[in-house]
């Protein structure tokens, strides 16, 4: 009988984890929300680590990291976030690994994530996470059951296993960065619903985010948003998307995220650009928010600016066996990462 491939346990499930790739695309139709990662760049930098495609599916980390023991052999992993991981190898003191890297978990050892300190990030696996596809993806939505780890999120006691054997490993020569300043917007389809003044409140104010805040949207806290004459906020319900923004009868607006309805019967006063959709990600109760009005033009300029960053940030990256690992570091086996196959391509 053959033996199970090398997994990780998990042993803390932490707090808003939940696996995610490119989304669940094609089935608004039937009412289907996309899903997927809520910041699909941060998900292809944990794949690029392990020189794979983009949108493999990964475990996303909104506040508080897993702690995973491997089993069966050594698991190899990347991380893209802000997180102060510990690796604890039994009979050693637990010692602080980097993120922005491959690493590998040595069999028996433990990696404890710990929280995600500036909004989400992702842990990758080889090949991506290997749990089964749902009507083309492998992403979490709980609301429905679909997707994930029998449609939920990972529990104490549940096995993660890689899709594939071990990548070239590589590290980051620093963290990637989201460009700042205001989230810029265009219009909405219901933008004359509003007057002038009102629309000029809306990027001038600065807006907070409320404690309703999920993956599904959030709500904005700041001066109400009023109606113009013989308008209100009832519409007859109609598609919307991610970073639509509706504004409700209180006139406080909600951005919708990535885990959005696919209806709804509130005016939209403006939706956030494509290029900065994954900053929302990174947005908690008590978040500062300035909104920024755009043309069709920018936004498309936007999207082509952020892909080639990325694209520039990809080849930074440098293969995991060039660092100078430490002797606690050659101890705890964290070698595999490092090692390469000479039949294949390089990685660069």
């Amino acid at each position: 009988m053959s033996q199970p491939p090398p997994s990780l346990t998990v042993v803390d499930a932490g707090i808003g984890v939940s696996i995610q790739d490119a989304g669940r695309r094609g089935h608004r139709a039937i009412g289907v929300p996309l899903a997927g990662a809520a910041d699909p760049v941060l998900l292809a930098c944990a794949n690029g680590l392990l020189s794979q495609e983009p949108d493999r599916a990964a475990l996303e980390i909104a506040l508080v990291g897993p702690t995973l023991r491997a089993e069966g052999g050594p698991v190899q992993v990347a991380l893209a976030g802000d997180f102060a991981p510990m690796l604890h190898v039994p009979g050693e003191a637990p010692v602080r690994v980097a993120a922005w890297q491959s690493l590998t978990v040595a069999a028996g050892a433990t990696l404890h994530i710990g929280p995600s300190r500036q909004g989400v990030g992702y842990l990758a696996l080889p090949g991506g996470c290997d749990v089964p596809i749902v009507l083309g993806s492998r992403s979490t939505y709980a609301r429905a059951g679909l997707g994930g780890i029998d449609g939920r999120a990972p529990c104490r006691g549940d096995t993660l296993t890689a899709g594939g054997p071990a990548r070239a490993g590589r590290v980051a020569a620093h963290p990637w960065q989201h460009a700042s300043g205001p989230l810029r917007v265009m219009a909405g389809p219901q933008a004359d619903r509003f007057d002038a003044a009102t629309l000029d409140l809306f990027t001038r104010a600065t807006w907070t985010v409320s404690r309703e805040a999920d993956r599904m949207g959030l709500r904005l806290e700041g001066p109400p948003l009023a109606f113009a004459t013989g308008c209100g906020p009832d519409i007859v319900s109609e598609a919307v998307t991610p970073g639509a923004i509706q504004v409700p009868g209180s006139g406080l607006p909600i951005v919708l995220g990535i885990d959005a309805q696919t209806i709804g019967g509130y005016a939209k006063i403006a939706t956030v650009i494509q290029a900065d959709l994954p900053r929302l990600a990174h947005l908690r109760p008590g978040s500062r928010v300035q909104l920024q009005w755009t043309t069709a033009d920018d936004a498309q300029a936007a999207r082509r600016a952020c892909s080639e960053a990325l694209a520039m940030w990809m080849r930074t990256l440098r293969p995991a066996h060039a660092l100078q690992p430490d002797s606690r570091t050659l101890l705890g086996e964290n070698l595999i990462s490092g090692m390469i196959d000479a039949r294949q391509d390089p990685v660069f």
